[in-house]
C-alpha cells in the first residue's frame, strides 16, 4: 500500500475565492488581525506598567513589595488569610520564626 500523497491530493481544494480547504480565509485574517492589534496594545500597556514601576521607584518605593501588594489585592480576604496561615506555617517548620 501506497502511504505517498501526490501533490494533488495535498492541495487544499478552494470551493470559492474566500475559502481555502474549507477555512474561510475572510474570517481566519480577521481573527488573526484583531489579535495581532490587541497584543500590540497589551505591549504598550506593559510599557506603561513598567514605566509606572520605575517612577514609583524613583519616589522612593520598593518596587518588588508593591508587586507583591499588587498581587495580594488580586486574592481574596479568604485565599489571603489562607496563603498567610500556610506562610507561617512552613516558617515554623523550617525554624525561621
Amino acid at each position: 500500500m501506497d502511504t505517498n500523497i501526490s501533490a494533488a491530493q495535498a492541495a487544499p481544494q478552494t470551493s470559492s475565492s474566500n475559502d481555502v480547504g474549507g477555512i474561510a480565509a475572510a474570517q481566519l485574517r480577521s481573527f488573526v488581525d484583531r489579535i495581532e492589534r490587541i497584543e500590540e496594545e497589551k505591549k504598550g500597556l506593559a510599557n506603561d506598567i513598567k514605566d509606572l514601576y520605575l517612577e514609583a521607584k524613583g519616589q522612593g518605593f520598593d518596587v518588588k513589595i508593591l508587586r507583591k501588594v499588587i498581587s495580594l489585592r488580586k486574592k481574596s480576604k479568604e485565599d489571603r488569610h489562607e496563603e498567610e496561615q500556610l506562610l507561617e506555617l512552613y516558617k515554623a517548620a523550617l525554624g525561621m520564626e
